[in-house]
């Protein structure tokens, strides 16, 4: 992928977090402990993240973790609780962020490639990342493959600030009124796709 393709990276989260996410940021898995907030993680997904260290790096859960695509396994599990999920576009100028980190598939993946950022950008492979279905019949090897590029991410050290944040995403009037309602400081805007609707 190169940098010129990249208009914003995204992030899921529920829209009952907005307001506390624009006074504090995207913070990492550790930070967000010690604070109310509700999750869409996936547990499962959790536990294999806590055991990772980033190469170079630190634990897993010491960074603020962003999608190249939403539109991904994570929501599609999650596409049943749209009306209550938002995705945050974020500004590709996290990438400049120092010890931000790439990874060419779900971070928490067996065989996943981290890569410091910006640089890490030409192992994305941005035609699976960005496809709109990573199946395959007939082959689960290949499914799995781009199952997890479809997931690969941006690790931000901490916590990705507010004013990075460029607009909300919601799956339809539901999601934009609420939304609305938990803050005015970001556009929101409706793309029912992104949330499988």
């Amino acid at each position: 992928m190169l940098r010129t393709e990249l208009a914003e990276l995204q992030f899921i989260t529920h829209i009952d977090n907005l307001a506390s996410i624009l006074e504090h940021g995207i913070l990492s898995h550790n930070q967000m402990a010690a604070r109310h907030h509700v999750s869409v993680a996936m547990p499962e997904v959790q536990d294999r993240r806590a055991q990772k260290v980033v190469p170079g790096g630190r634990r897993l859960h010491d960074y603020a973790n962003l999608y190249f695509c939403a539109r991904n396994p994570m929501m599609f599990v999650r596409r049943a609780q749209h009306e209550s999920l938002c995705v945050l576009s974020i500004a590709p100028s996290v990438l400049d962020i120092p010890g931000a980190v790439i990874t060419d598939q779900n971070a928490a993946s067996k065989y996943v490639r981290y890569a410091a950022a910006p640089d890490g950008l030409a192992h994305v492979d941005r035609e699976l990342t960005f496809a709109r279905q990573w199946t395959h019949p007939g082959d689960q090897i290949a499914e799995w493959r781009h199952k997890a590029a479809k997931c690969a991410e941006v690790l931000v050290p901490d916590s990705v600030q507010s004013d990075r944040i460029l607009r909300v995403y919601v799956s339809g009037e539901v999601g934009r009124q609420r939304a609305t309602a938990a803050q005015q400081a970001k556009p929101v805007q409706i793309n029912a796709d992104l949330f499988f609707q």
